[in-house]
């Protein structure tokens, strides 16, 4: 049997599981604001109790490495590398993108004859985080940080119906408004990184627990408060 812990904590859910063989067995998600730092750890704790387990029964931990919040992502990480260094287990990674494409998937989400997915992370205003992948879950263009207008992913349109999925998609629906367009509002779990998570297991693709860090996309940007202190 293999087994898994997995953490997501890109966006505003505080997500993780427990998979083994493939399967989630036990999972817990929190959309409390700005919680991230006190539950994710909380939260593996507890699987682990519920499920009379230790952090080195399992085989290695997955954690979103991103795009997305820089806290999130940064707390996500940071839990991680503690659960293995401490364990001595690996640590794999997974696309914040790929963990959505792999989630609308299994929850049904793709509409009849779909061409391709477009995952959308939200970046603030119109921008998101996103790349295009074909209903298997193959990345077929980058990931970019993209401002979104009317002719936006056009040529994947032209070609027939796109799901357009994630916490950015339905801020771009008003813009967006070809046809085979359809959106999905929907935050990454944990439970959409057990796919891509088991794969990396079996091929042994593992990152460098002391050096790993997450894919920010973009650097992450300090504002300076005008309010007067004095």
């Amino acid at each position: 049997m293999n087994r898994l812990i997995l953490i997501e904590t890109s966006t505003s859910l505080c997500s993780t599981a427990i998979a083994e063989d493939g399967k989630v067995t036990i999972e817990k998600i929190s959309d409390e604001p700005r919680a991230h730092a006190s539950l994710t750890a909380l939260f593996v704790s507890d699987m682990l109790k519920e499920k009379g387990l230790k952090v080195t029964d399992c085989d290695a931990v997955a954690v979103s490495e991103g795009p997305g919040s820089y806290t999130g992502l940064r707390v996500g990480v940071s839990t991680a590398k503690g659960l293995c260094f401490g364990a001595g287990i690996p640590l794999i990674s997974v696309g914040t993108l790929d963990t959505l494409v792999w989630q609308a998937m299994d929850e049904g989400l793709l509409p009849d004859g779909c061409e391709y997915i477009v995952p959308m992370i939200d970046a603030r205003r119109m921008e998101v985080y996103t790349g295009v992948f074909t209903p298997d879950g193959r990345q077929v263009s980058p990931t970019v940080a993209q401002i979104v207008n009317p002719d936006s992913f056009r040529d994947c349109l032209e070609k027939g119906p796109v799901l357009f999925v994630g916490d950015g998609a339905m801020k771009c629906e008003g813009t967006i408004t070809h046809p085979n367009a359809t959106f999905v509002q929907l935050a990454p779990k944990a439970s959409g990184m057990v796919k891509p998570a088991t794969e990396a297991l079996k091929a042994g693709t593992f990152r460098d627990v002391a050096y790993f860090e997450p894919f920010y996309l973009k650097e992450f940007v300090t504002t300076v408060s005008k309010k007067k202190l004095f």
